[in-house]
């Protein structure tokens, strides 16, 4: 990072202030003597930049007030920020740079989508890198060079359907961007469902390209699909910009939440910035964190999220907390090992436990997932979400779904003696696959 953009960045942060007294010629020196280097990989650019930008932002305030705090084992941390676009291809390429460059990051904090995800996660593998990916994801998936912050299937969709059928939902739209996360995700909810006791004809299944924005038609069917007599909800994996003409149709067509109520997994409160909501109060979204939960550490949160912003209607949302808690985890983890050693670091991170911004805690598990409350919140007029429910705990991420015959009898632990992605608690085998040994 040059001088200038140091500048920048610590001309725009409150927080970053404290930095002020060790001098750019400092900061300069320790970088050339061996700052720790971050890499931040989200998208600045292309239909994901409306989710991606905010965690870029995000993570350059949490560096910041590392280095207020004095740094990390006394040396400063240096970011190392990548746009990909939006294009999963550059994902890898800008992770193999990370890691083989001349800035050679010892963490990359990044990604969104799955696609993005599975496309850096054999260059993590390979260079045994330490990825910390911070959303919602379908599961089916261990890597010793991963750690989960965002929700399984367990922790947000399983929930949410079980939710709505308390509220006497009978028939399901499961609509989705046509991608590995909402497909692997429907067909597990779709699994559960049929387990549960769902027929056929009440289940709708719908995927739409990255960018989509020809609702009338699929909004049009999803109407008469919920016209057949029985209470029908909306269960969405739809991702990116796509979702701001999805729910202007949906006002368009004059569905409303009591009508067809709408359960979001990938929007929140930065993707409403981009829609008009009055017409929208009602349908939800089911996350992990929402910014109005009250809590100390939420405000304090977001006090200094808004003044690292500068902007007073600057929003917090799930994945922020997801890198929040990886973030500080990674820095307790390096702390306790005394290096940024990867192997050291994924060793001293199980266990690992932090405060969430709900008022408790998580924990990284031995299966590199996080434990998480479940929340489900409606949407307001203002463009917040009113929890209405929430699980009395916090709830340990599953890598494999219970509900699939090809991974029900599947679990993951990194730890030795183990160290497996894929053990079959069954055959007692370290099987073949994504992340095992």
């Amino acid at each position: 990072m040059t001088i200038k953009s140091l500048r920048k960045l610590i001309a725009g942060s409150s927080i970053a202030l404290g930095l002020a007294g060790f001098g750019t010629t400092a900061l300069a020196q320790d970088q050339e003597e061996g700052a720790i280097r971050v890499g931040i990989l989200h998208s600045l650019s292309g239909t994901m930049a409306i989710s991606e930008s905010t965690l870029k932002d995000e993570m350059l305030m949490l560096i910041d007030k590392q280095n207020a705090a004095g740094g990390l084992l006394g040396r400063k941390l240096e970011p190392v920020v990548m746009d990909p676009a939006s294009d999963w291809s550059l994902y890898a390429e800008q992770a193999r740079d990370m890691l083989t460059g001349d800035d050679h990051v010892d963490v990359i904090f990044g990604n969104w989508t799955s696609a993005s995800r599975k496309a850096v996660l054999p260059v993590v593998e390979e260079l045994n890198g330490l990825l910390f990916y911070p959303v919602q994801y379908e599961g089916e998936e261990s890597s010793e060079n991963i750690f989960y912050t965002g929700a399984a299937p367990n922790q947000q969709a399983i929930p949410a359907v079980d939710y709505l059928v308390s509220q006497g939902v009978e028939r399901w739209a499961l609509l989705g961007t046509d991608y590995v996360y909402p497909r692997t995700t429907n067909k597990i909810l779709e699994a559960y469902l049929k387990a549960n006791g769902v027929a056929d004809d009440d289940i709708m299944i719908n995927y739409t390209p990255f960018g989509f924005s020809d609702w009338q038609s699929i909004v049009s069917q999803v109407k008469d699909f919920g016209s057949q007599g029985k209470k029908t909800a909306v269960v969405s994996t739809i991702n990116g910009d796509a979702n701001v003409p999805f729910y202007n149709e949906l006002a368009n067509q004059g569905i409303s939440a009591g009508d067809i109520p709408v359960v979001a997994f990938s929007v929140g409160e930065q993707e409403l910035t981009g829609i008009d909501t009055a017409p929208l109060v009602g349908h939800m979204a089911a996350w992990n964190y929402f910014m109005s939960v009250d809590s100390d550490a939420n405000y304090d949160f977001i006090d200094d999220w808004v003044a690292y912003t500068g902007n007073d209607e600057a929003v917090t949302n799930d994945p922020m907390e997801a890198h929040y808690i990886g973030f500080n985890m990674w820095v307790q983890a390096v702390k306790a090992a005394g290096t940024t050693d990867v192997d050291a670091v994924k060793d001293s991170i199980i266990g690992v436990t932090v405060p969430n911004l709900s008022g408790g805690a998580s924990t990284m598990m031995p299966n590199h997932h996080i434990t998480k409350p479940v929340m489900i919140g409606e949407i307001q007029d203002d463009g917040q979400f009113s929890v209405v429910w929430r699980t009395p705990s916090t709830v340990a991420g599953d890598a494999w779904s219970d509900y699939l015959p090809d991974s029900r009898n599947l679990i993951s632990d990194w730890r030795a003696p183990l160290r497996c992605g894929k053990f079959n608690v069954e055959s007692k085998q370290c099987e073949d696959g994504p992340g095992a040994d």
